[in-house]
């Protein structure tokens, strides 16, 4: 049974030096532009995979300041046409307020974050929390929930290419997974999950399978995350933002080890060091 997130197409296996081999059928993801529209405003198109819309739309809503909870959320109503996909939002009267006074226009992509800002004053960035320091996550849970993340991920098995967030337990234990061409669209995905779910965020840690560039920083940060754990490298704004908001960032994590870039205890495995002349 094809996975709701992709679709299957004829492809030619091409051997290098050889001749190209019967077309066969496999599974691509599903890329399709899903239109964000709050109160009957069109606020921004992301290039997204159409399953588990609702959850892009919760965790979207409170990483872009649009909700403060899900209870701004009042409904939602998810239309597809052959142009694309709506998912039409209702406000409460607050967050509408919110809304429409930092209303802004942007050309949603799979690859960046602040598409459609004007000016730097308008890049909106998460405070550092105040709540009590957690508890470290053991690296035996980490080890424990990046050989779980396979199974967690049935698109990215049928189609290897889409990128993926999931969230776990302390102990490593698997929770939620969520997958989407895009992967800020994945991490939006999962922390929608997570909200809808009423998963406490110092309950848990966050893993990505992408990079992490400070945006997905920004997103955990926003949820109240205080561990994020990425497969590839992360950026040095990941980890100047990370370090200002007290969030444990492991890198470059495989079976075998990871590298801590921050922790959130504050002692620092990595700084970013900024030469200034006398």
């Amino acid at each position: 049974m094809m996975h709701p997130g992709a679709r299957a197409v004829e492809a030619r296996r091409l051997t290098y030096g050889a001749n190209l081999e019967a077309a066969h059928e496999i599974a691509v993801p599903i890329e399709a532009p899903v239109n964000i529209v709050y109160g009957g405003i069109p606020h921004v198109v992301l290039m997204a995979t159409p399953d588990r819309l609702d959850d892009l739309a919760v965790g979207f809503s409170l990483t872009e300041g649009i909700a403060t909870h899900p209870g701004d959320l009042r409904a939602m109503e998810i239309e597809t046409a052959p142009e694309g996909i709506s998912v039409r939002i209702d406000l409460a009267p607050e967050a509408m307020k919110r809304f429409l006074a930092r209303r802004r226009n942007m050309a949603g992509r799979t690859s960046c974050g602040l598409c459609g800002l004007e000016d730097l004053a308008q890049l909106r960035l998460a405070r550092p929390g105040r709540g009590k320091a957690n508890t470290p996550v053991a690296p035996a849970a980490i080890a424990r929930a990046l050989a779980a993340l396979p199974c967690l991920q049935p698109l990215n098995e049928a189609t290897r290419g889409v990128h993926g967030a999931a969230w776990f337990a302390r102990d490593g234990t698997p929770v939620l997974a969520r997958e989407d061409v895009g992967r800020h669209n994945a991490l939006d995905k999962m922390i929608g999950a997570c909200l809808a779910g009423k998963i406490a965020a110092q309950a848990g840690f966050a893993v990505i399978t992408s990079r992490c560039s400070f945006e997905m920083i920004e997103k955990a940060a926003l949820f109240g995350a205080d561990t994020l754990v990425a497969i590839s490298a992360p950026t040095s704004l990941a980890i100047e933002r990370a370090l200002a908001l007290g969030i444990t960032l492991i890198g470059v994590a495989r079976a075998d080890g990871a590298l801590v870039f921050t922790e959130a205890a504050g002692d620092h495995a990595a700084r970013i060091v900024q030469e200034q002349e006398a």
